[in-house]
């Protein structure tokens, strides 16, 4: 091993510019990672294919430029240089540098990373005088050529580049290798991939005009950003704040919002967000990037909108429509891009024709409000203005107006339901493909001729509890994943056994093989409203790793032997274990035997075709136990009620599948005291783990935070309930959960259940975090008033929950100093819980908006005048300046209601008869709002009145469809409209749903009738993993989809 010396310039996480010079060691044995290696290299892990016809060695700004070209799988057999990947993490962030780690590890795709900065014979240090750019490619030619000559000439190496001059030097220096350009690459060795000759003259075109852009605009439409080494210097000295700049997509082209981290906050005591007013102010900024922020003079502060707005792009608000000043700065850098891929949609005929017949420069609309209208170069705009296309931005220019960016791929036709699904995944980075077949290769065998077994030898390891313990499950109707199962008994010495009993996944997928890095890149199982895109695959999800009846199965139990009579735990124990779950109960029969409805006792497949006295025996045994379990859940509650849990509302939906795995009907789920039962022994589980991980493992325990909400979040909740005449106490979750259950009106039940919606839209997200990156005052999880709390009960659907299977195992099961090694660092720790925190998040918007996609295609072929189930009681929660915000039961659905609108006309409502729009003016109070006509009629509308609303769809051809309330009535719809029947309810999510699938079929059979390209076809295809057969947790794992808005910040225990 020889040792060197070598001077990195380096950037931080937040953007600091640092010199380090390292010691740098050089050694023979670096692997080489190919299949045709005979030197002896480690074969361990991904190897390079030798089933290809050369390798492809791309050079540092090859990759840099054209990374989601090398990302087609069709690319085979490349061979990433380290030099290469330094470059793409040093120029081109962090984004970008994750995509290429992706790229590796993934499975599907034929590529490896060669060390060769670490090899003592591809080495090759930086020469006096030479060029970054010159001794990259230097570095990376003379490793394609020790690679040639490892693999003792048996693959030809191409390395491809966009530099002229080293094509000139190497490309007939080496016989076997070959220097050329990558358009040469593409031209020569893939004639017939369209697509990346497509792509490749995409961004080609968009980096030839910047350059042709910079020459030529002399004249600046922004400030330039201030160099790094004077951003970091201000931040620490708190002239500049550093935060992520958010926009508010109502209001996209006016107002955007940092919120504070860092130096910044700490030295100016800033209580709130900083408004950054106007485009010019946020200079180039997009949403998401993190940024750096220069307060205004106190004089020039301004307030946020305070009016309901359509997504307008005015320039400028009505003076009378914000509210109070609130801090107000400009951004002056930006400290990280965090740009990715925007679907977005060409002009329209008539807007492509005022531009020119010819124009090649086009102004593309982005599906999301708050992305600035980005400029491609194409001449396909007239054949794509039917389209959903995916874009990427490459600059945004001190000198243009619009950011620049180049086309990717289309997506799907504008309004049908497989390119509006394709629109919602791709502006979530949700990329789903079907699991590989190397993936599917480590998977156990299972089948119903070949029903997979317990492993003899495994079985000596493990707590077996089949014979001696009554396992049970209790989930959703169809449910095919069983996470989790429970038991309960008693011991001989009178005290009680509570058992929860979760997957073991682990066992099947061992750290860093290929399912598990698969899964860690997915961080969670994504429900849409008709899909479902799985973490792990179905063999697992539904066979092997289900805690299905009547079958062993290996599980983690968590024990504890509680106190007879007070429930207090004694002790607790953690096993592996072997059970066989009794019974799969669905909640419906789990509470009818609760109640004591034994009749419901037909429904449990279990129990049939026992003789009458071994049915009753086995009914008793179970009713004891579900009773037992009950009690317990109500001790453990009382218990967290006492030091200050919350109940916070959401509108929770169940999807009934019909016996073909077609959605039949989507009801809302019915409040039952079993799912209590539940969910509290999930909570326990969960509590307990968290303790003993963070006990063993101080340092890099995986646990879940819930940081008390900011007190300012809590301003409506407490202006809302005074006009009820409630207070509100937010000084801790205690007072919280106090005051909200004294806020009951008996007379209107939604009072409450409004003001427990607001509760939760004020709080902190719940988020995973190690326990080495923070003290431990800051573990607790204020929601749910523990002190520790942590994922551990589903690792079917998350995969945080794999990560504390395999502490816990580390922790308690004396386990070989080989799986303690294979735990994360805390550093490691904190970067893959930012990653998983960014797919949850994901994973409710997605949710979120497909939800939002089925409700608008229900209600848009609807006749609002005449179709009954456009009509429904809503209620008032939010008073604005020229209009309120209405919460329709119904639906679960939350929306404006104007009432001035844009002709400046106010809503007139007069006995019986329907609102009229006359003119006259508004006057907003703090609990009311009253309209009041040139003729002298006055209307008043306050906070909790129930009103008439109309529900219709505000269409967008560049945008997603939403839905739009208007005020028909001032009175109540119907004599009991706030508390609609389940039936009605019922019928009416049927409806909805099965009306929006028949639609999408009769579109799907108009798309074949068109004769689409198969590649288009194939682009369809891409989103579809699960269809059908997976709607059975629909809202089972994403709560709150009506009530909550995710992004209020919400809260996710």
């Amino acid at each position: 091993m020889l040792r060197t010396e070598k001077v990195l310039q380096l950037r931080s996480q937040h953007g600091r510019s640092v010199r380090v010079v390292r010691e740098h060691y050089l050694r023979r044995d670096v692997p080489c990672r190919s299949a045709l290696c005979r030197a002896g290299c480690p074969r361990d892990g991904k190897l390079l294919s030798d089933d290809v016809t050369h390798y492809v060695v791309p050079d540092w700004k090859v990759v840099q430029d054209y990374l989601e070209i090398l990302e087609f799988p069709e690319l085979k057999g490349i061979i990433f240089m380290q030099t290469a990947c330094q470059a793409v993490q040093h120029q081109k962030g962090r984004r970008q540098y994750n995509k290429l780690r992706n790229l590796v590890k993934d499975a599907r795709h034929d590529c490896t990373v060669f060390a060769n900065e670490f090899h003592q014979n591809s080495y090759q240090p930086r020469e006096k005088g030479e060029s970054l750019e010159k001794w990259q490619t230097r570095s990376i030619y003379n490793a394609a050529v020790w690679y040639y000559n490892h693999c003792l000439g048996q693959m030809p190496v191409v390395m491809v580049t966009e530099d002229e001059d080293a094509i000139r030097q190497y490309g007939n220096e080496t016989e076997g290798v070959f220097v050329i350009s990558f358009k040469n690459y593409l031209d020569n060795f893939w004639p017939d991939l369209k697509a990346a000759h497509e792509l490749f003259d995409s961004i080609l075109q968009a980096r030839r005009e910047r350059e042709i852009e910079s020459q030529e605009n002399n004249g600046k439409e922004y400030p330039e950003h201030l160099p790094m080494e004077l951003l970091e210097a201000g931040i620490k000295s708190g002239r500049y704040m550093q935060g992520t700049l958010n926009v508010n997509k109502h209001r996209a082209q006016l107002e955007a919002f940092v919120r504070l981290q860092g130096f910044g906050s700490k030295e100016t005591e800033l209580q709130s967000d900083i408004l950054i007013y106007g485009a010019k102010a946020r200079n180039r900024a997009i949403h998401g990037d993190v940024v750096a922020v220069e307060l205004l003079p106190s004089h020039e502060w301004k307030g946020r909108t305070v009016a309901l707005c359509e997504n307008e792009t005015e320039e400028k608000a009505p003076a009378d429509t914000t509210g109070d000043p609130m801090p107000t700065g400009k951004v002056v850098g930006i400290i990280q891009k965090n740009w990715r891929d925007y679907v977005v949609t060409f002009p329209s005929r008539e807007e492509c024709q005022s531009q020119g017949r010819n124009a090649q420069k086009v102004l593309v609309t982005p599906w999301d409000y708050r992305i600035p209208k980005i400029r491609i170069s194409t001449q396909q705009a007239e054949a794509l203005q039917e389209y959903r296309v995916v874009v990427r931005i490459d600059s945004w220019e001190s000198t243009s107006v619009y950011p620049n960016g180049h086309f990717v791929r289309v997506l799907g036709r504008i309004g049908d339901l497989e390119g509006e699904i394709a629109a919602i995944l791709v502006e979530n980075s949700i990329s789903v493909a079907p699991f590989s077949e190397i993936q599917m290769n480590e998977m156990p065998v299972s089948s119903s001729k070949n029903p997979w077994k317990v492993n003899p030898e495994e079985e000596k390891n493990r707590l077996d509890l089949r014979d001696t313990h009554l396992v049970f499950s209790i989930d959703p109707k169809g449910c095919e994943d069983v996470d989790d199962a429970l038991s309960v008994r008693t011991l001989p010495n009178g005290n009680l056994e509570l058992g929860v009993h979760i997957a073991d996944v682990t066992y099947f997928v061992a750290a860093n093989s290929y399912t598990d890095v698969e899964a860690r890149a997915r961080a969670t199982t994504y429900y849409l409203a008709d899909r479902r895109h799985d973490m792990l695959p179905s063999v697992l999800s539904a066979d092997v790793c289900s805690l299905l009846s009547g079958v062993d199965r290996y599980a983690i139990s968590v024990l504890w032997e509680l106190e007879g009579e007070s429930y207090e735990v004694l002790r607790v124990c953690y096993n592996k274990s072997i059970i066989r779950s009794a019974y799969k109960l669905v909640y419906e029969v789990a509470q009818g035997l609760l109640d004591g409805d034994t009749s419901v006792a037909d429904d449990i497949v279990e129990l049939k075709d026992l003789d009458e006295g071994t049915r009753e025996k086995k009914l008793s045994e179970l009713v004891w136990a579900i009773s037992k379990l009950t009690d317990i859940a109500r001790h453990m509650r009382a218990e967290r009620d006492s030091r200050g849990a919350l109940e916070l509302e959401g509108v929770e939906i169940r999807v009934q599948l019909d016996d073909k795995k077609s959605i039949h009907d989507l009801i809302p789920k019915q409040p039952l005291e079993v799912h209590e039962t539940v969910a509290e022994c999930m909570i326990l589980a969960n509590h307990w783990v968290a303790k003993k991980i963070a006990e063993s493992f101080p340092h890099q325990a995986l646990l879940r935070q819930h940081p008390p909400p900011r007190q300012e979040f809590f301003t409506d909740l407490q202006e809302c309930a005074s006009a009820k005449g409630f207070s509100i106490d937010t000084r801790s979750n205690k007072a919280l959960a106090e005051s909200l259950d004294k806020a009951d009106d008996p007379s209107d039940p939604i009072v409450n259940k409004l003001l427990r919606s607001m509760a939760t839209q004020a709080m902190s997200n719940a988020l995973y975090f190690s326990t080495g990156s923070c003290s431990e005052d800051e573990f607790h999880h204020y929601g749910l008033a523990l002190d520790k709390y942590t994922h551990f009960t589903s690792p079917i659907r998350r995969y945080a929950d794999i990560v504390v299977h395999r502490l816990l195992m580390a922790a308690n099961l004396k386990e070989t100093k080989d799986v303690k090694d294979k735990l994360f660092s805390n550093k490691d720790l904190e970067e893959l819980c930012r990653h998983i925190n960014n797919r949850n998040r994901a994973a409710q918007h997605a949710q979120k908006q497909s939800t939002e996609l089925f409700q608008c295609m229900y209600f848009k072929d609807k006749t609002p005048e005449t179709d009954e189930r456009c009509i429904a009681d809503g209620v008032i929660y939010s008073i604005r300046t020229n209009g309120v915000l209405v919460f329709v039961p119904r639906y679960g659905i939350k929306g404006a209601a104007y009432m001035k609108n844009k002709e400046g006309l106010v809503l007139s409502c007069q006995g019986e008869r329907s609102c009229e729009w006359k003119p006259g003016s508004l006057q907003r109070f703090q609990h009311k709002i009253t309209s009041t006509t040139t003729t002298g009629e006055s209307v008043t509308l306050s906070l909790f009145d129930h009103v008439t609303v109309k529900i219709l769809v505000q269409t967008s051809r560049c945008h997603a469809d939403t839905i739009k309330l208007e005020i028909i009535k001032n009175t109540p719809y119907q004599a009991a409209a706030t508390e609609v029947s389940k039936k009605n309810f019922g019928v009416v999510k049927s409806e909805l749903v099965r009306e929006v699938s028949q639609s999408a079929a009769a579109l799907s059979a108009q798309e074949k009738a068109r004769a689409v390209t198969e590649e288009q076809y194939l682009e369809y295809q891409e989103y579809c993993q699960t269809k059908g057969v997976s709607l059975y947790q629909l809202l089972e794992e994403i709560r709150d989809l009506a009530l909550l808005d995710v992004s209020a910040d919400a809260c996710s225990c």
